[in-house]
C-alpha cells in the first residue's frame, strides 16, 4: 500500500478518495463542471474556504483556487491537486478570493479551463470579468492568459460545442448570456445575447447547456421562492429560442441557499452534479458537490432528480463501505451524525439505538471472489450484535458482529456465510437491544 502511494505522488497524483455523496470529504468543493475526457470523468468545482482576518470577507463566499478530480468509475475519486490559483493570474486582482465556478473544455488538442473573477484592472468594468487557462492535459498543468475575455462580464462560465463544431460561451449577470467563440477558444465570434423567455423574477445564474436527440437543454438554478432549485428549458438552437419546461431538482431540504451543477452521459447513462452544504450544516457558503442519476421521459423531458446520500456507482465489498450514506433506513431507532463536530471531514457515523433498527446500502461489488470475513469498525457503550443480511432487513444473515461493551472504536471481525458473487445489496441490523455506532464495514 506504501509504494503504491509513493507511486502515486511520483505521478502527481495527491489523494484517492473512495466516497458517495458528497464526493469530496478532503475539503469543501461547489459549483461541479463534469466532463468526460476519453475513458474518466473530469469533474472541475470551485473551492470553497473559511474566510479569516484579511483573508476574504467574512460570512460569504471565499474561494482562491482550483482543483480538479477524476474518476474512471464515479465511486474511486482521485484529487489531481491545485490547478489554477488566484495570485498567477496575471489580471485577477490579488487576495480578491473570488475565484467562482468554472468549467473546461477539450479542443484542437487543448484544454480549455474557462474561471471568473475579479480583475484588478478597474477600466474593465465593474463585477466579474471570465479568463482562459490551457494545458496539453486535463489535470494541467494550466496556464492562464494575460488578459480575460473581451467583452465577457459576469460569471458562471459553461462551454458547448455543438456537432458542428462550433464552440459557445454561456454565463449569467442578472441575465444568461450567450455568445459564439472563435476557434482559439480565447475571443468571441459573435456579440452576446441575452437568452431570452426565461424567468423574469428571482435570481437565475449558473447556465449549463447540453444536447440529447436534437434537443438543447438550457439548464440553470433560479430562486423561485428562497433557494435556487435547478430548471431547464429546451430549444432547437445552442442561442434558442428556449421554451421553459420544468424542474430538474428541488430546493435543498437542508435550506442551502445556492444549487450549481453540470449534466453529462457517461457509459450510456446521464448524471447530474450539484452540490450541497452537507458538511458544513451551519454554513451554507461551505458547499459539498454530489452526484446522482438522471433520467428522461419519452417526450425528451427531465424526470426530477431526488438528492441520495448513496449516490451512484458500485461499492467495492474490500473497500470500506459507509453505511451512513444509506440507500434506506428504519423509520424509528437509526440515524446519522458527525464522527466529530469539531472536524466535519472525518464524515459520519450510522447510530443504532432501537432493537431491530437497520440501514441498507445498496450495490456492493463482491466480483467472483469468496470473501471470507466482514469487518466492522464500531463501539457499543452497552455491549451488542450488529447484523449484516442480504437484500434487506428481511433478507438471510451473512454475518453477526458481537460488538463487546466499551466507548472506544475497534475493529470487529466475523465470519461471513457464504455469498454468491456479483452485487448485492445490504443491510445492517441491530439484533436484540443495547446502543451500537458503526464507521464503516468492509469484507475480507
Amino acid at each position: 500500500m506504501q509504494r503504491h502511494f509513493l507511486l502515486l505522488l511520483a505521478l502527481g497524483i495527491t489523494t484517492i478518495l473512495f466516497a458517495q455523496n458528497p464526493l469530496i470529504l478532503s475539503q469543501y468543493t461547489a459549483d461541479p463542471s463534469a466532463r468526460v475526457f476519453g475513458d474518466r470523468v473530469y469533474v472541475y468545482p470551485s473551492h470553497d474556504i473559511l474566510a479569516t482576518p484579511g483573508h476574504g470577507r467574512a460570512g460569504w463566499f471565499c474561494m482562491e483556487d482550483y482543483h480538479v478530480f477524476s474518476s474512471a468509475n464515479l465511486t474511486e475519486w482521485t484529487d489531481h491537486g491545485m490547478i489554477v490559483t488566484q495570485n498567477k493570474v496575471p489580471w485577477v486582482k490579488p487576495d480578491s478570493y473570488s475565484m467562482w465556478a468554472p468549467d473546461c473544455m477539450y479542443r484542437n488538442g487543448k484544454y480549455y479551463f474557462y474561471f471568473p473573477s475579479t480583475p484588478k484592472d478597474s477600466t474593465m468594468g465593474r463585477g466579474f470579468a471570465i479568463g482562459v487557462a490551457i494545458a496539453d492535459k486535463p489535470t494541467g498543468p494550466f496556464v492562464p492568459q494575460s488578459l480575460p475575455i473581451k467583452g465577457v462580464h459576469g460569471i458562471d462560465p459553461n462551454v458547448f460545442i455543438d456537432k458542428d463544431g462550433q464552440a459557445y460561451l454561456y454565463w449569467s449577470q442578472g441575465n444568461i448570456y450567450a455568445a459564439k467563440l472563435k476557434e482559439n477558444g480565447l475571443e468571441l465570434a459573435s456579440e452576446p445575447t441575452v437568452l431570452a423567455n426565461l424567468p423574469t423574477q428571482g435570481l437565475k445564474e449558473g447556465p449549463y447547456l447540453f444536447e440529447r436527440n436534437g434537443l438543447y437543454y438550457l439548464t440553470f438554478p433560479h430562486v423561485e421562492n428562497k433557494t435556487e432549485r435547478l430548471e431547464y428549458s429546451i430549444g432547437n438552437n445552442p442561442l434558442g429560442p428556449f421554451k421553459m419546461t420544468g424542474v430538474i431538482m428541488d430546493e435543498s431540504a437542508s435550506g442551502c441557499w445556492t444549487n450549481h451543477h453540470s449534466v453529462i452521459r457517461f457509459k450510456d447513462q446521464w448524471y447530474l452534479f450539484y452540490h450541497n452544504d452537507d458538511l458544513s450544516p451551519n454554513f451554507d457558503k461551505s458547499r459539498s458537490i454530489r452526484l446522482d442519476s438522471l433520467f428522461f421521459n419519452t417526450d425528451g423531458t427531465i424526470r426530477k432528480v431526488v438528492q441520495t446520500l448513496r449516490g451512484v456507482g458500485i461499492t467495492n465489498a474490500a473497500k470500506p463501505i459507509q453505511l451512513d450514506r444509506y440507500s434506506n433506513i428504519s423509520d424509528k431507532g437509526a440515524t446519522v451524525a458527525f464522527l466529530d463536530t469539531a472536524d466535519r471531514f472525518k464524515g459520519w457515523k450510522t447510530i443504532f439505538e432501537a432493537p431491530g433498527a437497520w440501514v441498507q446500502y445498496n450495490s456492493v461489488g463482491f466480483g467472483k471472489k469468496a470473501y471470507r470475513s466482514v469487518i466492522a469498525k464500531a463501539r457499543s457503550a452497552t455491549g451488542g450484535t450488529i447484523q449484516i443480511r442480504d437484500k434487506d432487513a428481511n433478507g438471510p444473515v451473512l454475518a453477526e458482529i458481537k460488538l463487546p461493551k466499551g466507548e472506544e472504536w475497534n475493529e470487529q471481525k466475523a465470519a461471513v456465510a457464504k455469498l454468491s458473487a456479483g452485487t448485492h445489496n445490504l443491510c445492517a441490523v441491530l439484533k436484540g437491544g443495547g446502543r451500537a455506532e458503526i464507521d464503516w464495514i468492509s469484507f475480507q
